[in-house]
């Protein structure tokens, strides 16, 4: 059973790098958005951080 992904037919290393790198931006934007929301709802409630 011989499927397209096989073993033997791997993609360029800069296209696996470039998954890496574009996967590990997104999580470091999501990080970004979720404590700018958490500051967001930390200053309606009162709390500031200076």
């Amino acid at each position: 059973m011989t499927g397209k992904h096989g073993l033997d037919e791997k993609r360029p290393l800069w296209q696996r790098l470039g998954w890496l790198v574009l996967i590990w931006a997104m999580s470091v934007a999501a990080l970004g958005v979720a404590a700018w929301v958490m500051r967001l709802f930390m200053g309606a409630a009162g709390l500031t951080t200076h």
